[in-house]
Protein backbone atom coordinates (compact mmCIF):
# COMPACT_ATOMS: atom_id res chain seq x y z
CA UNK A 1 0.00 0.00 0.00
CA UNK A 2 1.11 3.57 -0.64
CA UNK A 3 1.40 5.10 2.83
CA UNK A 4 3.11 8.43 3.55
CA UNK A 5 5.12 8.41 0.34
CA UNK A 6 6.35 4.81 0.57
CA UNK A 7 5.14 1.50 -0.84
CA UNK A 8 4.76 -0.50 2.34
CA UNK A 9 4.70 -4.29 2.12
CA UNK A 10 1.88 -6.00 3.97
CA UNK A 11 2.68 -8.44 6.74
CA UNK A 12 2.85 -12.12 5.83
CA UNK A 13 -0.31 -13.06 7.70
CA UNK A 14 -2.58 -10.32 6.31
CA UNK A 15 -5.66 -11.27 4.29
CA UNK A 16 -5.28 -10.93 0.52
CA UNK A 17 -7.42 -11.10 -2.63
CA UNK A 18 -6.84 -11.52 -6.36
CA UNK A 19 -9.00 -10.05 -9.13
CA UNK A 20 -10.44 -11.96 -12.09
CA UNK A 21 -10.15 -11.50 -15.80
CA UNK A 22 -13.89 -11.33 -16.58
CA UNK A 23 -13.34 -12.08 -20.27
CA UNK A 24 -11.85 -15.50 -19.48
CA UNK A 25 -13.10 -16.21 -15.97
CA UNK A 26 -9.53 -16.82 -14.81
CA UNK A 27 -8.27 -15.53 -11.50
CA UNK A 28 -5.22 -13.33 -11.97
CA UNK A 29 -1.99 -14.30 -10.26
CA UNK A 30 -1.19 -11.09 -8.39
CA UNK A 31 -2.57 -10.82 -4.88
CA UNK A 32 -3.29 -7.60 -3.01
CA UNK A 33 -3.50 -6.97 0.75
CA UNK A 34 -6.58 -6.07 2.75
CA UNK A 35 -5.76 -3.07 4.94
CA UNK A 36 -5.77 -3.53 8.70
CA UNK A 37 -7.05 -0.99 11.20
CA UNK A 38 -3.44 -0.10 12.04
CA UNK A 39 -2.61 0.67 8.43
CA UNK A 40 -5.75 2.78 8.01
CA UNK A 41 -4.71 4.70 11.13
CA UNK A 42 -1.29 5.35 9.57
CA UNK A 43 -2.96 6.62 6.38
CA UNK A 44 -5.11 9.02 8.40
CA UNK A 45 -2.20 10.28 10.51
CA UNK A 46 -0.07 10.91 7.43
CA UNK A 47 -2.98 12.56 5.62
CA UNK A 48 -3.59 14.85 8.57
CA UNK A 49 0.05 15.94 8.59
CA UNK A 50 -0.04 16.49 4.83
CA UNK A 51 -3.13 18.69 5.16
CA UNK A 52 -1.24 20.93 7.58
CA UNK A 53 1.70 21.13 5.18
CA UNK A 54 -0.60 22.07 2.31
CA UNK A 55 -1.52 25.32 4.05
CA UNK A 56 1.78 26.72 2.83
CA UNK A 57 1.63 25.11 -0.61
CA UNK A 58 1.03 27.35 -3.60
CA UNK A 59 -1.74 27.11 -6.15
CA UNK A 60 0.98 26.65 -8.76
CA UNK A 61 2.12 23.46 -7.04
CA UNK A 62 -1.40 22.02 -7.20
CA UNK A 63 -1.80 22.92 -10.86
CA UNK A 64 1.65 21.54 -11.68
CA UNK A 65 0.74 18.29 -9.97
CA UNK A 66 -2.58 17.87 -11.78
CA UNK A 67 -1.14 18.83 -15.15
CA UNK A 68 1.96 16.69 -14.70
CA UNK A 69 -0.13 13.73 -13.63
CA UNK A 70 -2.35 14.13 -16.70
CA UNK A 71 0.77 14.16 -18.90
CA UNK A 72 2.06 11.01 -17.20
CA UNK A 73 -1.22 9.18 -17.78
CA UNK A 74 -1.19 10.19 -21.43
CA UNK A 75 2.35 8.90 -21.80
CA UNK A 76 1.43 5.57 -20.21
CA UNK A 77 -1.96 5.26 -21.88
CA UNK A 78 -1.26 2.05 -23.82
CA UNK A 79 0.20 0.32 -20.75
CA UNK A 80 -2.66 1.45 -18.53
CA UNK A 81 -5.34 0.45 -21.03
CA UNK A 82 -3.89 -3.04 -21.45
CA UNK A 83 -3.79 -3.51 -17.69
CA UNK A 84 -7.35 -2.25 -17.23
CA UNK A 85 -8.65 -4.42 -20.07
CA UNK A 86 -7.23 -7.52 -18.39
CA UNK A 87 -8.89 -6.65 -15.08
CA UNK A 88 -12.25 -5.36 -16.37
CA UNK A 89 -12.87 -6.91 -19.78
CA UNK A 90 -13.43 -3.44 -21.24
CA UNK A 91 -12.10 -3.02 -24.80
CA UNK A 92 -8.80 -1.19 -25.16
CA UNK A 93 -10.12 0.69 -28.19
CA UNK A 94 -12.17 2.70 -28.47
CA UNK A 95 -13.44 2.57 -24.89
CA UNK A 96 -10.23 2.97 -22.87
CA UNK A 97 -7.67 4.66 -25.10
CA UNK A 98 -10.16 6.59 -27.23
CA UNK A 99 -12.73 7.69 -24.64
CA UNK A 100 -12.07 7.08 -20.97
CA UNK A 101 -8.37 7.91 -20.63
CA UNK A 102 -8.72 11.19 -22.61
CA UNK A 103 -11.71 12.06 -20.45
CA UNK A 104 -9.67 11.37 -17.32
CA UNK A 105 -6.75 13.54 -18.32
CA UNK A 106 -9.15 16.22 -19.53
CA UNK A 107 -10.79 16.32 -16.09
CA UNK A 108 -7.41 16.63 -14.39
CA UNK A 109 -6.45 19.56 -16.63
CA UNK A 110 -9.82 21.25 -16.12
CA UNK A 111 -9.37 20.94 -12.36
CA UNK A 112 -5.87 22.42 -12.68
CA UNK A 113 -7.24 25.41 -14.56
CA UNK A 114 -9.99 25.88 -11.96
CA UNK A 115 -7.46 25.82 -9.13
CA UNK A 116 -5.37 28.41 -10.91
CA UNK A 117 -8.31 30.75 -11.55
CA UNK A 118 -9.62 30.51 -7.97
CA UNK A 119 -13.16 30.75 -9.38
CA UNK A 120 -14.32 27.76 -7.34
CA UNK A 121 -13.92 29.74 -4.09
CA UNK A 122 -16.85 32.01 -5.06
CA UNK A 123 -15.53 35.13 -3.27
CA UNK A 124 -18.10 37.63 -1.97
CA UNK A 125 -17.11 41.13 -0.80
CA UNK A 126 -19.40 43.45 1.20
CA UNK A 127 -17.10 46.47 1.48
CA UNK A 128 -19.71 48.62 3.26
CA UNK A 129 -19.83 46.25 6.23
CA UNK A 130 -16.27 45.00 5.81
CA UNK A 131 -17.51 41.42 5.45
CA UNK A 132 -15.96 38.97 3.01
CA UNK A 133 -16.50 35.27 2.43
CA UNK A 134 -15.28 32.46 0.23
CA UNK A 135 -14.85 28.68 0.08
CA UNK A 136 -11.57 27.29 1.35
CA UNK A 137 -9.98 23.90 1.92
CA UNK A 138 -11.49 21.67 4.59
CA UNK A 139 -8.00 21.35 6.07
CA UNK A 140 -8.19 17.56 6.25
CA UNK A 141 -7.58 14.63 3.90
CA UNK A 142 -10.37 13.48 1.58
CA UNK A 143 -11.25 9.80 1.12
CA UNK A 144 -12.07 8.90 -2.50
CA UNK A 145 -13.68 5.58 -3.44
CA UNK A 146 -14.21 4.67 -7.09
CA UNK A 147 -16.56 2.19 -8.80
CA UNK A 148 -16.00 -0.95 -10.87
CA UNK A 149 -17.29 0.42 -14.19
CA UNK A 150 -14.88 3.31 -14.82
CA UNK A 151 -11.29 2.24 -14.03
CA UNK A 152 -9.96 5.70 -14.96
CA UNK A 153 -12.58 8.48 -15.16
CA UNK A 154 -14.05 7.72 -11.71
CA UNK A 155 -11.05 5.95 -10.17
CA UNK A 156 -10.36 6.95 -6.58
CA UNK A 157 -6.80 7.94 -7.50
CA UNK A 158 -7.49 9.61 -10.86
CA UNK A 159 -11.17 10.42 -11.37
CA UNK A 160 -13.40 13.41 -10.91
CA UNK A 161 -13.57 13.28 -7.10
CA UNK A 162 -9.79 12.97 -6.92
CA UNK A 163 -9.24 15.90 -9.30
CA UNK A 164 -11.73 18.14 -7.47
CA UNK A 165 -10.34 17.37 -4.03
CA UNK A 166 -6.74 17.98 -5.12
CA UNK A 167 -7.62 21.24 -6.88
CA UNK A 168 -9.19 22.51 -3.66
CA UNK A 169 -6.05 21.77 -1.66
CA UNK A 170 -6.61 18.37 -0.08
CA UNK A 171 -4.40 15.32 0.32
CA UNK A 172 -6.04 12.13 -0.94
CA UNK A 173 -6.59 8.76 0.68
CA UNK A 174 -7.77 6.62 -2.22
CA UNK A 175 -9.37 3.21 -2.02
CA UNK A 176 -8.88 1.00 -5.05
CA UNK A 177 -11.81 -1.02 -6.36
CA UNK A 178 -11.05 -4.75 -5.93
CA UNK A 179 -12.09 -5.33 -9.56
CA UNK A 180 -9.08 -3.40 -10.89
CA UNK A 181 -6.43 -3.05 -8.16
CA UNK A 182 -3.46 -3.34 -10.51
CA UNK A 183 -4.71 -0.48 -12.65
CA UNK A 184 -5.19 1.67 -9.56
CA UNK A 185 -1.74 0.77 -8.24
CA UNK A 186 -0.12 1.93 -11.47
CA UNK A 187 -2.11 5.16 -11.40
CA UNK A 188 -1.06 5.73 -7.80
CA UNK A 189 2.60 5.31 -8.80
CA UNK A 190 2.21 7.98 -11.49
CA UNK A 191 0.27 10.28 -9.15
CA UNK A 192 2.85 10.00 -6.38
CA UNK A 193 5.69 10.78 -8.78
CA UNK A 194 3.82 13.83 -10.12
CA UNK A 195 3.05 15.10 -6.62
CA UNK A 196 6.68 14.67 -5.60
CA UNK A 197 7.84 16.54 -8.70
CA UNK A 198 5.52 19.42 -7.77
CA UNK A 199 7.06 19.63 -4.29
CA UNK A 200 3.93 18.49 -2.46
CA UNK A 201 3.90 16.50 0.80
CA UNK A 202 4.82 12.80 0.82
CA UNK A 203 1.28 11.86 1.79
CA UNK A 204 -0.36 14.01 -0.89
CA UNK A 205 -1.57 10.79 -2.52
CA UNK A 206 -2.04 7.60 -0.51
CA UNK A 207 -3.71 4.41 -1.65
CA UNK A 208 -4.94 1.12 -0.23
CA UNK A 209 -6.74 -1.74 -1.96
CA UNK A 210 -9.48 -3.09 0.26
CA UNK A 211 -10.77 -3.30 3.84
CA UNK A 212 -13.28 -5.36 5.76
CA UNK A 213 -16.65 -3.96 6.82
CA UNK A 214 -15.69 -3.10 10.39
CA UNK A 215 -12.53 -1.25 9.35
CA UNK A 216 -14.50 0.52 6.62
CA UNK A 217 -17.15 1.73 9.06
CA UNK A 218 -14.46 3.03 11.41
CA UNK A 219 -12.63 4.82 8.59
CA UNK A 220 -15.77 6.51 7.23
CA UNK A 221 -16.62 7.75 10.71
CA UNK A 222 -13.14 9.04 11.57
CA UNK A 223 -13.14 12.78 12.18
CA UNK A 224 -9.63 13.09 10.76
CA UNK A 225 -11.34 12.96 7.36
CA UNK A 226 -12.56 16.18 5.79
CA UNK A 227 -15.01 14.55 3.36
CA UNK A 228 -15.73 11.39 1.37
CA UNK A 229 -16.32 11.08 -2.36
CA UNK A 230 -17.90 7.77 -3.44
CA UNK A 231 -19.25 6.25 -6.62
CA UNK A 232 -20.78 2.79 -6.39
CA UNK A 233 -23.74 0.76 -5.21
CA UNK A 234 -26.57 2.07 -3.09
CA UNK A 235 -26.02 -0.61 -0.45
CA UNK A 236 -22.40 0.42 0.11
CA UNK A 237 -23.18 4.12 -0.19
CA UNK A 238 -25.79 3.91 2.54
CA UNK A 239 -23.29 2.27 4.90
CA UNK A 240 -20.70 4.95 4.15
CA UNK A 241 -23.25 7.69 4.74
CA UNK A 242 -24.45 6.19 8.03
CA UNK A 243 -20.93 6.06 9.46
CA UNK A 244 -20.00 9.51 8.17
CA UNK A 245 -23.24 11.18 9.27
CA UNK A 246 -22.72 9.95 12.81
CA UNK A 247 -19.40 11.81 12.86
CA UNK A 248 -20.56 14.85 10.89
CA UNK A 249 -18.34 14.11 7.88
CA UNK A 250 -19.70 15.37 4.52
CA UNK A 251 -20.30 12.58 2.00
CA UNK A 252 -20.74 13.09 -1.73
CA UNK A 253 -22.24 9.94 -3.16
CA UNK A 254 -23.23 8.85 -6.64
CA UNK A 255 -25.22 5.63 -6.30
CA UNK A 256 -27.83 3.59 -8.11
CA UNK A 257 -30.30 4.96 -10.63
CA UNK A 258 -32.90 3.55 -13.03
CA UNK A 259 -33.15 6.73 -15.12
CA UNK A 260 -36.78 6.79 -16.35
CA UNK A 261 -37.39 7.61 -20.02
CA UNK A 262 -40.91 8.68 -21.08
CA UNK A 263 -41.97 8.10 -24.69
CA UNK A 264 -45.17 10.11 -25.10
CA UNK A 265 -47.88 9.09 -27.59
CA UNK A 266 -47.20 11.68 -30.28
CA UNK A 267 -43.53 10.74 -30.44
CA UNK A 268 -44.50 7.08 -30.73
CA UNK A 269 -46.81 7.88 -33.64
CA UNK A 270 -44.04 9.75 -35.43
CA UNK A 271 -41.25 7.16 -35.24
CA UNK A 272 -41.86 4.19 -32.96
CA UNK A 273 -39.34 1.91 -34.64
CA UNK A 274 -36.53 4.48 -34.66
CA UNK A 275 -37.16 5.27 -31.00
CA UNK A 276 -37.08 1.58 -30.10
CA UNK A 277 -33.74 1.16 -31.85
CA UNK A 278 -32.31 4.23 -30.12
CA UNK A 279 -33.53 3.04 -26.73
CA UNK A 280 -32.29 -0.53 -27.15
CA UNK A 281 -28.91 0.69 -28.36
CA UNK A 282 -28.55 2.91 -25.31
CA UNK A 283 -29.56 0.16 -22.90
CA UNK A 284 -27.21 -2.40 -24.44
CA UNK A 285 -24.28 0.01 -24.79
CA UNK A 286 -21.29 -1.12 -22.74
CA UNK A 287 -23.28 -4.17 -21.61
CA UNK A 288 -25.54 -1.78 -19.73
CA UNK A 289 -22.85 -0.99 -17.17
CA UNK A 290 -23.49 2.72 -16.82
CA UNK A 291 -25.14 4.50 -13.89
CA UNK A 292 -27.19 6.44 -16.46
CA UNK A 293 -28.49 3.34 -18.26
CA UNK A 294 -32.22 3.68 -19.21
CA UNK A 295 -33.65 1.07 -16.86
CA UNK A 296 -37.30 2.15 -16.81
CA UNK A 297 -39.45 3.16 -19.76
CA UNK A 298 -42.77 5.03 -19.37
CA UNK A 299 -45.37 4.68 -22.14
CA UNK A 300 -49.11 4.82 -22.79
CA UNK A 301 -50.96 1.89 -24.38
CA UNK A 302 -51.68 2.13 -28.09
CA UNK A 303 -50.83 0.66 -31.50
CA UNK A 304 -47.66 2.73 -31.86
CA UNK A 305 -46.52 1.63 -28.40
CA UNK A 306 -46.95 -2.00 -29.39
CA UNK A 307 -44.86 -1.36 -32.50
CA UNK A 308 -42.17 0.18 -30.27
CA UNK A 309 -42.25 -2.77 -27.87
CA UNK A 310 -42.16 -5.31 -30.70
CA UNK A 311 -39.11 -3.67 -32.25
CA UNK A 312 -37.30 -3.35 -28.90
CA UNK A 313 -38.10 -6.99 -28.13
CA UNK A 314 -36.58 -8.04 -31.42
CA UNK A 315 -33.39 -6.09 -30.78
CA UNK A 316 -32.98 -7.43 -27.24
CA UNK A 317 -33.67 -11.01 -28.36
CA UNK A 318 -30.91 -10.78 -30.97
CA UNK A 319 -28.37 -9.12 -28.68
CA UNK A 320 -25.36 -11.18 -27.64
CA UNK A 321 -24.41 -11.88 -24.06
CA UNK A 322 -21.25 -9.88 -23.44
CA UNK A 323 -18.46 -9.56 -20.89
CA UNK A 324 -19.34 -7.74 -17.68
CA UNK A 325 -16.89 -6.21 -15.25
CA UNK A 326 -16.83 -8.91 -12.57
CA UNK A 327 -18.04 -12.51 -12.20
CA UNK A 328 -20.63 -11.35 -9.67
CA UNK A 329 -22.45 -8.99 -12.03
CA UNK A 330 -24.12 -11.57 -14.34
CA UNK A 331 -25.30 -13.38 -11.22
CA UNK A 332 -26.80 -10.16 -9.83
CA UNK A 333 -28.39 -9.45 -13.21
CA UNK A 334 -30.09 -12.85 -13.25
CA UNK A 335 -31.33 -12.28 -9.71
CA UNK A 336 -32.72 -8.90 -10.69
CA UNK A 337 -34.59 -10.28 -13.71
CA UNK A 338 -36.03 -13.13 -11.64
CA UNK A 339 -37.09 -10.71 -8.92
CA UNK A 340 -39.12 -8.63 -11.38
CA UNK A 341 -40.74 -11.67 -12.96
CA UNK A 342 -41.63 -12.89 -9.46
CA UNK A 343 -43.40 -9.53 -9.01
CA UNK A 344 -45.54 -10.31 -12.12
CA UNK A 345 -43.43 -8.48 -14.75
CA UNK A 346 -43.66 -10.15 -18.16
CA UNK A 347 -40.35 -11.28 -19.66
CA UNK A 348 -40.42 -10.12 -23.28
CA UNK A 349 -36.95 -11.14 -24.42
CA UNK A 350 -33.63 -12.58 -23.37
CA UNK A 351 -30.51 -12.07 -25.43
CA UNK A 352 -28.52 -14.83 -27.03
CA UNK A 353 -27.05 -17.12 -24.37
CA UNK A 354 -23.28 -17.49 -24.42
CA UNK A 355 -21.30 -20.73 -24.30
CA UNK A 356 -18.01 -18.87 -23.83
CA UNK A 357 -16.09 -18.66 -20.60
CA UNK A 358 -16.08 -15.52 -18.52
CA UNK A 359 -18.55 -13.18 -16.85
CA UNK A 360 -21.17 -12.66 -19.55
CA UNK A 361 -24.42 -10.80 -18.97
CA UNK A 362 -27.51 -11.83 -20.93
CA UNK A 363 -29.75 -8.94 -22.05
CA UNK A 364 -33.31 -8.85 -20.75
CA UNK A 365 -36.42 -6.81 -21.58
CA UNK A 366 -39.49 -6.86 -19.36
CA UNK A 367 -42.94 -5.28 -19.31
CA UNK A 368 -45.52 -4.41 -16.66
CA UNK A 369 -48.91 -2.63 -16.73
CA UNK A 370 -49.05 0.83 -15.24
CA UNK A 371 -51.65 -0.21 -12.67
CA UNK A 372 -49.40 -2.99 -11.38
CA UNK A 373 -46.50 -0.55 -11.10
CA UNK A 374 -48.58 1.96 -9.13
CA UNK A 375 -49.75 -0.80 -6.79
CA UNK A 376 -46.22 -2.06 -6.16
CA UNK A 377 -43.78 0.76 -7.02
CA UNK A 378 -40.85 -0.12 -4.78
CA UNK A 379 -40.51 -3.65 -6.10
CA UNK A 380 -40.59 -2.58 -9.74
CA UNK A 381 -37.80 -0.03 -9.24
CA UNK A 382 -35.03 -2.37 -8.19
CA UNK A 383 -31.93 -1.66 -10.27
CA UNK A 384 -30.79 -4.33 -12.73
CA UNK A 385 -27.19 -3.25 -13.32
CA UNK A 386 -26.51 -4.45 -16.84
CA UNK A 387 -28.26 -4.77 -20.22
CA UNK A 388 -31.80 -4.97 -18.85
CA UNK A 389 -34.81 -2.67 -18.76
CA UNK A 390 -38.48 -2.60 -17.73
CA UNK A 391 -41.23 -1.02 -19.88
CA UNK A 392 -44.23 0.35 -17.97
CA UNK A 393 -47.35 0.57 -20.14
CA UNK A 394 -49.95 2.93 -18.63
CA UNK A 395 -53.58 2.61 -19.71
CA UNK A 396 -54.01 6.37 -20.22
CA UNK A 397 -52.57 9.77 -19.34
CA UNK A 398 -53.93 9.74 -15.82
CA UNK A 399 -52.30 6.42 -15.09
CA UNK A 400 -49.00 7.64 -16.58
CA UNK A 401 -49.07 10.62 -14.20
CA UNK A 402 -49.76 8.22 -11.33
CA UNK A 403 -46.72 6.16 -12.36
CA UNK A 404 -44.62 9.32 -12.45
CA UNK A 405 -45.72 10.24 -8.95
CA UNK A 406 -44.40 6.91 -7.63
CA UNK A 407 -40.92 7.18 -9.12
CA UNK A 408 -37.91 7.12 -6.86
CA UNK A 409 -34.94 9.47 -7.21
CA UNK A 410 -32.68 9.06 -10.24
CA UNK A 411 -29.66 10.74 -11.74
CA UNK A 412 -31.59 11.51 -14.93
CA UNK A 413 -35.06 11.64 -16.47
CA UNK A 414 -35.77 11.83 -20.20
CA UNK A 415 -38.79 12.81 -22.28
CA UNK A 416 -39.45 12.09 -25.96
CA UNK A 417 -42.25 14.19 -27.41
CA UNK A 418 -43.76 14.85 -30.84
CA UNK A 419 -42.16 17.45 -33.07
CA UNK A 420 -45.58 18.93 -33.91
CA UNK A 421 -46.42 19.78 -30.28
CA UNK A 422 -49.02 17.03 -29.86
CA UNK A 423 -47.42 15.93 -26.57
CA UNK A 424 -46.77 19.37 -25.12
CA UNK A 425 -49.78 19.44 -22.81
CA UNK A 426 -48.97 16.03 -21.35
CA UNK A 427 -45.29 16.93 -21.04
CA UNK A 428 -46.23 20.04 -19.07
CA UNK A 429 -48.05 17.82 -16.57
CA UNK A 430 -45.57 14.94 -16.37
CA UNK A 431 -42.25 16.80 -16.38
CA UNK A 432 -42.73 18.68 -13.07
CA UNK A 433 -43.68 15.43 -11.34
CA UNK A 434 -40.67 13.48 -12.56
CA UNK A 435 -38.01 16.18 -12.88
CA UNK A 436 -38.03 17.08 -9.18
CA UNK A 437 -36.64 13.59 -8.53
CA UNK A 438 -33.71 13.88 -10.94
CA UNK A 439 -30.50 15.85 -11.32
CA UNK A 440 -30.48 16.01 -15.14
CA UNK A 441 -33.52 16.49 -17.38
CA UNK A 442 -33.25 15.45 -21.04
CA UNK A 443 -35.48 16.04 -24.06
CA UNK A 444 -35.39 13.74 -27.09
CA UNK A 445 -32.10 12.20 -25.99
CA UNK A 446 -30.96 9.09 -24.15
CA UNK A 447 -29.23 9.69 -20.80
CA UNK A 448 -26.28 7.31 -21.25
CA UNK A 449 -23.55 9.88 -22.00
CA UNK A 450 -22.25 12.29 -19.35
CA UNK A 451 -20.40 15.20 -20.96
CA UNK A 452 -17.51 16.77 -19.04
CA UNK A 453 -18.92 20.29 -19.14
CA UNK A 454 -19.20 23.12 -16.59
CA UNK A 455 -22.99 22.92 -17.07
CA UNK A 456 -23.24 19.15 -16.44
CA UNK A 457 -25.01 17.82 -13.35
CA UNK A 458 -24.17 14.24 -12.44
CA UNK A 459 -26.00 13.80 -9.19
CA UNK A 460 -29.50 13.93 -7.81
CA UNK A 461 -31.68 13.51 -4.74
CA UNK A 462 -30.88 10.74 -2.29
CA UNK A 463 -30.38 7.84 -2.85
CA UNK A 464 -29.36 8.46 -6.46
CA UNK A 465 -26.89 10.98 -5.05
CA UNK A 466 -25.81 12.00 -1.59
CA UNK A 467 -27.01 15.62 -1.81
CA UNK A 468 -29.22 17.25 -4.46
CA UNK A 469 -27.19 20.46 -4.46
CA UNK A 470 -23.95 18.99 -5.79
CA UNK A 471 -22.53 17.29 -8.87
CA UNK A 472 -19.73 14.77 -9.36
CA UNK A 473 -19.04 16.06 -12.90
CA UNK A 474 -18.59 19.66 -14.07
CA UNK A 475 -15.86 22.12 -13.13
CA UNK A 476 -15.89 24.32 -11.08
CA UNK A 477 -19.14 23.09 -9.46
CA UNK A 478 -17.66 19.69 -8.57
CA UNK A 479 -14.84 21.41 -6.68
CA UNK A 480 -17.23 23.25 -4.39
CA UNK A 481 -18.21 19.96 -2.70
CA UNK A 482 -14.83 20.01 -0.97
CA UNK A 483 -15.00 23.56 0.32
CA UNK A 484 -15.62 25.06 3.76
CA UNK A 485 -17.39 28.43 3.69
CA UNK A 486 -15.35 31.00 5.62
CA UNK A 487 -16.30 34.56 6.56
CA UNK A 488 -13.79 37.35 7.26
CA UNK A 489 -15.41 39.97 9.50
CA UNK A 490 -13.48 43.25 9.84
CA UNK A 491 -10.22 41.46 9.12
CA UNK A 492 -7.32 43.79 8.34
CA UNK A 493 -6.62 44.12 4.59
CA UNK A 494 -3.10 42.68 4.73
CA UNK A 495 -4.46 39.54 6.45
CA UNK A 496 -7.14 38.82 3.85
CA UNK A 497 -6.75 36.18 1.14
CA UNK A 498 -5.89 37.84 -2.15
CA UNK A 499 -9.30 37.14 -3.72
CA UNK A 500 -11.08 39.01 -0.87
CA UNK A 501 -9.08 42.21 -0.94
CA UNK A 502 -10.48 45.40 -2.39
Amino acid sequence: MLINGEWRAASADVATFSPFNPATGEQLETSYPVATAAEINDLLDAGTAAALQLRSASTAQLTDFLSGYADAIDAAAEELAALAATETGLPIAPRLTGVEIPRTTGQLRQAAAAAQSDEWTNPVIDAANNLRSRLESLGKPVLTIGPNNFPFAFNGVAGGDFAAAVATGHPIIAKAHPAHPGTTQRLAELAHDAAKAAGLPNAMVQMFYHMDAAVGASLCGDTRLGAIGFTGSEATGRKIKASADAAGIPTYLEMSSINPVAFLPGAMEEKAIALADEYAGSCLLGVGQFCTNPGLILTIAGKATEVFISQATQVFAGAASAVMLTPALPVHLESGVKYLTDQSAELLARGVASTEAGARGRPALLRVPGAAFVANPAEFQSEMFGPASLIVVAADEAELLAVGAQLHASLTCSFYTAADGADDALYDQLEPIVAQKSGRILNDKMPTGVAVSPAMVHGGPFPAGGHPGFTAVGVPASLRRFGALKCYDNVRPDRLPASLRD
